[in-house]
Order: structure tokens, then C-alpha cells, then sequence
């Protein structure tokens, strides 16, 4: 999971002027009272929010047309529009004057664009919102491929329109940059035919092109104009000098109609089952593709940082990187939506990687594959619904987590199952991350939840050691090595005797480690893993005790807070992960009535467009934490698969 350690203290101020991490008071810490997700605030709920891509960037557009976070000109820049983190940070909007509720919001089917439909007094207007995907234009200087590049890619453009489909609407266009988190206001230049604007600051430039009249006051870019029905204008916004500014609306269209072509062609390699859970999954894959930087292949965890887990308290992380455990969940759903492009793509970043001076994978990386993720806070940003502090960079870079090694080597064996060849570059990876698990299974780390208190033996970590060794085994024997698989398997065997003798309580139930009953939801990986055969009792009494035992309104929380020593104060929401995970392990130990029952559930909280957070407030109904959260949409793939298998084989047997 993508949750981190608490920061190491910095002796020195960071290269980028930020100050270090050396944990400030948090409002959470100062209150009396618990703060309610569901308060008032000037800050738009997280599930409200649309998400566009480019497959380089995203951006997300909060129901009034404001653009409240883009990063420029990849996911993990410093942003532009940042009022997601604070109000005075930075927006984009464009939209009807004096009307902040649409009527409606969708996306356009099949796609990454965003439609909204608006009534005023006087008419209707429709915007779409989308991060322009077209034709390669050549060698992308910008953010530089890596892998070999696609024949479409990003333009590195976004462009709104507004068309009048009925009366008249009087159209406001505000662009008001914040270069570097807010902490640099834009210096403009119009040009004179005033259709055209520039902006820079901390060393970024931007350009916003109109067809209507612009005018500069203070920090910001200001048009209005009347739309009349049948009527249509546009804006782009761009952030390379070789991207395509469009000079009127006709070419705003065609970008518009590549950017659709883009997504749908795209779409339909994916196998996608007729089936009622057909369009979360459609979604899913949309939202993973978006999440996905295509220069290098990486997965970002989630689009934004410091969405906080704790409403108004200090869980509030940067994941705007990849993490290794993401590795096998990202290739389980997308070899079972035959997108094996996006999974080659994944698993030659994962074979860039370099490792540690033991051999040892870190836990997460950069897109570009940097290993130096050194977290730092943004004092001046007032967070999320006063939710700090605000945090760039991830103080869990270089943290030991033994679950690591297995989730590469699940990864590669999926790979290499689907693939039917092992590639030659990837066999000293599989090496050494499985020499890594036999030389520290047996030691304490701090567990997938990267807790920041004493390290522990964490069931999860021995079991995803398990998986590391296992794994290899399987993929020494695809080698034909029968001499390593003999002692990988004896170490997997070994591993798995310790679990079962030290890592199960009186009830027969998997604990959360060695020295505690406390129940954890990361134990329901034994059933998603194999590490149980769905009979064993062990497995479904751990199954049923999570289920029963670890929920709040029937969805699932990773731990309870006072059971564990997380170092963090305040309760969090229930993990939307979790609970796909019991979904699927549900389904595995034979309780598809109660798998269903909890799938329904979920479906019926993604948010409007059909999206998932972290977290999921059972008691106000709110999303929690960073978002859209690429780990959530993983795990709904998943369970939702094996609800679709389940029943197409039930259909076949009678």
C-alpha cells in the first residue's frame, strides 16, 4: 500500500527551497474534537472531482469547471493550479458566470473527457474538458521516452469548449496560476490581437490561447463573452513550445476528436465482460491507462499528495510514484483485461529498477526511476480542509519492507505465464529479489502499512516472502534450474511452517504479527496469493473474522488504530483496497453470496464518474485520501473478475 513512514528529520533545507521534513505540529494534533469529513468547507469533497489524462499528466476539474490540480509537465512537477491544497493556490476555470452547480457530468463514453452539461437562467452550455492525445509529432523533448515511443502520445495541451445548445449564457474564463505549489504568481504577456496569453514563474511557462478577448488583472487572465445557442468557443492551455496551439475552435475539435479516437481504440483491445460490473471495470482500466506515464511505463499510486486519510488530521502522503507491491496487482488486472502492451510496458520499468547495494528492489521509486524520493512539507499551504501537513516526496523511500520481494517476482511469474518466454534481462532480478527474501524473511520490518512504530513480524511480510520464494521456485523450473528450485522451494516451505506455527492464534486466525491477536486486512493476501487452499480452515476463519470482526458498515478497515502502534494520531476511514480483497477472498473460500453482497456495496460508492479514493468514511459516506487511487481500481478488477468467473462457471456447470 502507498501510506508512509513518518519523515526522517533534515539537517539541511531541501535543493528545491521546501522546508524540511521535520514533522510540524498538526491541526489534528492541537484539536479537541474530531474533525467530520462530511464538514463544512471550502473545499470541494475529493469524490467530487473528474479526472483527465494524458498518460504524462492529469488534471482534476471540480464540479463548477475550476481545474483545482494540474502538474506540469508530468505527474510528479510541481503543480500549476493547486487549490486542491489551498484556495490561494492556483485555479483554472472556465464556465457560466455566477452558476457554480451543473446540471450534469459524464464522461464522454469510452474515454478520459470530461462533458458537463449547465443551466442558467437564460440557456444551456456544454463544456468538454480533455488532455489532448494525438499523432506523435516526433522526439519528445519535454518528458523523454524511455521505452520505445507510441504512435500516440501526448501533446501536452489541455483545451475547453463551451458550446450553446439553447438561449444565451454568458461564459467567464479565470486562469490564475500558481507556479510551484502557489508559491510563485504568474508574469504575464498578452499579445496584441489579445487571443493570447503568457505565463511564467519558477521556471515553467505556460500558454493560454482563446478565441475570445483576454485581459490581465493582477496575477490573472480574465475573458467573458455571450454564447448564443448554436455558438461555440474554446481555450487551450500549453506548457511546450512544440504543442499544437489551436488557432479557432475547428481545431480545438479536431484535437478533441484524436483525443476520443485515442482513448477508444485504446479501449477496445481491452477484454471487457458483459456484465452488470462491465462499466466499473471500463472505468477501472481508463483510470489505471491514466495513471500510467507513458515515457517510462510507470504507475503513479494516485494523481495528487496530501489528500489527507484523517479529515483535517496529519495522514496525508505523496503518492505521485510507484511502488513495487503495486507491481503484480497492476499486472494481474491488466493481462485479465488482455492489455499485455501496458503489462510489457510495466514490467520493463520494473527491469530498469536499481537496486540497493544488497540486490534488494526499494519498496518505491519515481516515474523516471529515480530512488531519492527525500519528503520535505510546504508550510505555507494551509492542506486539504486544513488537513497537514503538506507533504512532497515520500519519507518511505528507503524503508525496509520485506513484502517487496514477492510482490516482483508474482509479478514476473504472471508475466512470464502470459508472455510464455522468461526473458533473459529479467533472471538476475529474479535472482536476487529472491536471494533478498531468504536472507530476511525471519527479521522484523515494518509491514505493508509502512508503520512507523517498532518493527514486528508482520504475517503479510512472512507470507509475501512466501510468495517471493514460491515464485522463484516456479520460475527456476520454467529455466530449467532444478537445483535452485530445490532450495528456493525448501526456503518457501520453511517460511510457510513458521506462519502457520507462529503467525495463527488459539481461533485459528492469521494475526497481524507475532506478538499480537490484532487482526489486519493485509492477512486476506493468503487467500489472493494461494498461500491456503480456499478449503483450509485456517484461511476461512481469517476470511470470516476480518469480514465480521474488522468492518465498519460492512466495509473493511486495514487495522484498528488502537490495536496498533502506527505512530500516527487520529482514526482513518475503512481502505477501499480491503475491502475489494475481501471481496475476492470471499469469493475464494466459497461465500459468493456474501462476496456479492459486499461488491454491491462498493459499486454503489464509487463516486459520480465512477471513481475511487484511498478510503471510504462509512459514517458520513465521504472518499478519503489521495485520489483517484490506482491500488483501488486494481483490487476492483480483480474481485469483480472472479465474481464474473465464478458465475460464468456456475452458467457452464447447471
Amino acid at each position: 500500500m502507498s501510506t508512509t513512514v513518518k519523515p526522517k528529520r533534515n539537517a539541511h533545507k531541501a535543493a528545491d527551497g521546501a522546508e524540511p521534513a521535520t514533522a510540524p505540529k498538526s491541526q489534528a494534533q492541537a484539536a479537541t474534537m474530531p474533525q467530520s469529513a462530511a464538514a463544512p468547507s471550502p473545499f470541494t469533497p475529493i469524490a467530487d472531482y473528474a479526472f483527465v489524462s494524458d498518460c504524462h499528466t492529469g488534471a482534476l476539474v471540480a464540479p463548477d469547471g475550476t481545474i483545482d490540480w494540474l502538474c506540469v509537465p508530468r505527474f510528479d512537477s510541481p503543480s500549476v493550479f493547486g487549490s486542491l491544497l489551498d484556495r490561494g493556490a492556483g485555479a483554472f476555470r472556465l464556465g457560466p458566470f455566477g452558476i457554480n452547480v451543473p446540471s450534469g457530468r459524464t464522461y464522454e463514453p469510452g474515454t478520459n473527457t470530461l462533458v458537463t452539461a449547465w443551466k442558467t437562467p437564460s440557456g444551456w452550455a456544454i463544456v468538454r474538458d480533455a488532455l489532448v492525445m494525438g499523432p506523435r509529432r516526433g522526439e519528445d523533448t519535454i518528458t523523454p521516452h524511455t521505452r520505445p515511443p507510441a504512435d500516440e502520445d501526448a501533446q501536452h495541451v489541455l483545451v475547453r469548449t463551451v458550446r450553446c445548445i439553447e438561449g444565451s449564457v454568458e461564459i467567464e474564463l479565470v486562469c490564475e496560476p500558481g507556479f510551484d505549489y502557489g508559491r510563485a504568481s504568474g508574469e504575464w504577456s498578452l499579445a496584441e490581437d489579445r487571443h493570447r496569453a503568457d505565463a511564467t514563474g519558477a521556471g515553467q511557462a505556460i500558454r493560454l490561447q482563446t478565441d475570445m478577448l483576454l485581459g490581465i488583472e493582477a496575477n490573472h487572465a480574465r475573458a467573458r463573452h455571450v454564447l448564443h445557442a448554436g455558438e461555440e468557443l474554446y481555450c487551450s492551455l500549453s506548457w511546450d513550445e512544440g504543442s499544437p496551439v489551436p488557432a479557432n475552435v475547428e481545431e480545438v475539435n479536431a484535437l478533441l476528436a484524436a483525443t476520443t479516437s485515442f482513448w477508444r481504440s485504446w479501449l477496445a483491445r481491452a477484454r471487457i465482460p458483459d456484465h452488470e460490473l462491465g462499466p466499473l471495470i471500463q472505468r477501472s482500466a481508463l483510470v489505471i491507462k491514466g495513471l500510467t506515464y507513458m515515457p517510462t511505463g510507470a504507475t503513479v499510486a494516485a494523481l495528487t499528495t496530501s489528500l489527507p486519510e484523517t479529515p483535517g488530521g496529519e495522514r496525508n502522503w505523496d503518492y505521485r510514484y510507484t511502488w513495487i507491491r503495486d507491481s503484480t496487482f497492476t499486472l494481474q488486472a491488466l493481462h485479465f483485461m488482455d492489455l499485455d502492451w501496458e503489462a510489457n510496458e510495466f514490467m520493463q520499468f520494473i527491469a530498469d529498477l536499481e537496486t540497493g547495494d544488497n540486490g534488494a528492489l526499494q519498496i518505491m521509486y519515481g516515474i523516471d526511476g529515480r530512488r531519492d524520493l527525500t519528503e520535505t512539507f510546504r508550510e505555507e499551504l494551509s492542506g486539504y480542509a486544513g488537513a497537514r501537513p503538506v507533504r512532497i516526496g515520500n519519507g518511505a523511500f528507503d524503508q525496509r519492507q520485506n513484502d517487496v520481494f514477492g510482490a516482483a517476482l508474482d509479478s514476473v511469474l504472471l508475466h512470464t505465464r502470459r508472455s510464455q518466454r522468461l526473458p533473459r534481462r529479467l533472471w538476475p532480478l529474479i535472482e536476487s529479489q529472491a536471494e533478498c527474501a531468504k536472507a530476511v524473511w525471519r527479521q522484523p520490518d515494518q509491514g505493508i502499512w509502512e508503520a512507523r512504530g517498532k518493527p514486528q513480524h508482520y504475517v503479510s511480510s512472512k507470507l509475501m516472502c512466501w510468495v517471493a520464494m514460491d515464485r522463484a521456485t516456479k520460475l527456476a523450473k520454467i529455466r530449467g534450474d532444478g537445483d535452485l528450485a530445490a532450495s528456493w522451494g525448501e526456503t518457501a516451505e520453511e517460511i510457510k511452517s513458521d506462519i502457520l506455527e507462529h503467525g495463527v492464534d488459539k481461533r485459528g486466525v492469521l494475526r497481524q504479527h507475532y506478538a499480537t491477536d490484532a487482526l489486519d486486512a493485509s492477512t486476506l493476501l493468503a487467500a489472493i496469493f494461494g498461500f491456503l487452499p480456499g478449503n483450509d480452515k485456517r484461511l476461512r476463519a481469517s476470511v470470516l473474522a476480518i469480514a465480521d470482526e474488522l468492518s465498519e458498515n460492512g466495509f473493511v478497515l486495514r487495522y484498528r488504530t488502537g490495536e496498533t502502534d502506527d505512530g500516527l494520531s487520529g482514526k482513518e476511514g475503512t481502505f477501499v483496497i480491503c475491502s475489494f480483497w475481501l471481496v475476492s477472498a470471499l469469493a475464494i473460500i466459497g461465500e459468493m453470496q456474501r462476496a456479492r453482497d459486499l461488491m454491491t456495496r462498493l459499486v454503489k460508492v464509487a463516486s459520480p464518474l465512477g471513481l475511487y479514493a484511498e478510503e471510504f468514511d462509512a459514517d458520513t459516506g465521504r472518499h478519503l485520501g489521495n485520489f483517484p487511487q490506482a491500488f483501488s481500481h486494481l483490487a476492483l478488477v480483480e474481485a469483480a473478475g472472479r465474481i464474473v468467473l465464478a458465475e460464468r462457471l456456475a452458467e457452464l456447470s447447471g
